[in-house]
């Protein structure tokens, strides 16, 4: 009879495991990245992005959870089914598209060169001419940074967190930094900000590509189309406005 019972047990456990919901893991770079995303004092990722992430799973009927990765390990994770999806501000580019599959984009917004006020860089290739650039490794700005700068700059420094290239511009160890010029907004709203500013927008569709999208494996067709369906559906029903108009006064989308 114990052996029975033992045996029903068994089942019972595999039939639960196998109807068990299974989450989508929504992998985002661990470090912050406001308005986008950053983690809140009780570790829950919180922003835009993450509203955007969630509006999508409830539109996909999933359920998700976030989990934070190093950015420059992110498509490794991918890679090795660590998580599910990249939905943390990664552009769509063809050089990425050789590893991963990207979902319709759903924001776009220009990339950025940061300086002091008085500084006389104004982002083209011989305004930082003796001058250090930082930028934050593995993203599409260290492409454009290496193929417009590094040989015309007296040198390029590479950074693992978005954050720390801004503190060292503060301190004065980097001239200028490359990123997102939406992402620099809370930076120059803040007090260490006060004395810097955009100084031009960067543009290369070849290396920026013409969005960001979630990435997934290659042959993950079916997750690839709920998102791009369920994309279209917030679009649609006002919820992508809803959430966008939290933070910002302008069409993030872009065009």
């Amino acid at each position: 009879m114990k052996k029975i019972l033992t045996s029903l047990a068994l089942c019972a456990v595999g039939f639960s495991a196998s109807n068990a919901v299974a989450e989508i893991r929504l992998g985002l770079d661990s470090a912050p990245y406001p308005p986008f995303y950053e983690a809140d004092s009780s570790g829950k990722f919180v922003g835009w992005e993450t509203e955007i992430g969630d509006a999508l799973c409830a539109a996909m009927n999933e359920e998700c959870v976030w989990v934070g990765v190093a950015w420059d390990g992110i498509i490794p994770a991918l890679l090795a089914k660590k998580i599910d999806a990249i939905v943390g501000s990664m552009s769509i580019t063809e050089e990425r598209k050789k590893t991963i599959d990207f979902s319709d984009k759903y924001y776009n917004t220009p990339a950025a060169i940061v300086a002091r006020k008085s500084s006389d860089i104004d982002g083209s290739p011989e305004s930082v001419k003796g001058q250090i650039v930082g930028v934050q490794v593995s993203t599409t700005h260290q492409n454009y940074v290496e193929a417009n700068y590094e040989s015309i700059a007296d040198s390029v420094k590479t950074y693992q967190d978005f954050n720390e290239h801004n503190q060292d511009l503060i301190a004065g160890r980097v001239d200028a930094v490359v990123g997102d010029s939406l992402a620099f907004a809370d930076f120059l709203a803040s007090p260490e900000g006060a004395d810097f500013e955009i100084k031009g927008s960067l543009n290369d569709e070849a290396i920026f590509g013409l969005g960001v999208g979630a990435g997934v494996r290659k042959g993950d067709d079916e997750l690839r189309e709920k998102f791009n369906a369920a994309i279209k559906q917030i679009r649609e029903d006002g919820t992508y406005d809803e959430i966008s108009s939290k933070y910002f006064d302008f069409d993030i989308y872009g065009d």
